[in-house]
């Protein structure tokens, strides 16, 4: 089991940036794959970013590319979601999730973390 704290999250107008920060613990050399997803209010939770262990394979939602970069430093056992131009439809809980595999998909991630809020004001 890998255990995820994220942090990072905040209040921010449309156009600015944060930098979302997720921290992992535990068996982290059997899941690997890092992933973040969001859930708005009444809406069902989507895939944002991914990252393979290396940093060598990086998967985007449609509606976040050229805006976010995930990346990782495996020394810190830590995963980043740095997000640009920011946008009111961004405003979600953003949630970190590890799994063996890097995809888009939510079903193959075996730990999550509690969530971090993002709210873009316009």
């Amino acid at each position: 089991q890998v255990q995820l704290v994220e942090s990072g999250g905040g209040l921010v107008q449309a156009g600015g940036s944060l930098r979302l920060s997720c921290a992992a613990s535990g068996r982290t050399f059997v899941s690997r794959a890092r992933g973040w997803f969001r859930q708005a209010p009444g809406k069902e939770r989507e895939f944002v970013a991914a990252i393979s262990w290396s940093g060598g394979s990086t998967y985007y939602a449609d509606s976040v590319k050229g805006r976010f970069t995930i990346s990782r430093d495996n020394a810190k056992n830590t995963v980043y979601l740095q997000m640009n131009s920011l946008k009111p439809e961004d405003t979600a809980v953003y949630y970190c999730a590890a799994g063996p595999m890097t995809t888009a998909q939510a079903l193959p991630y075996t730990d999550w973390g509690q969530g971090t809020q993002v709210t873009v004001s316009s």
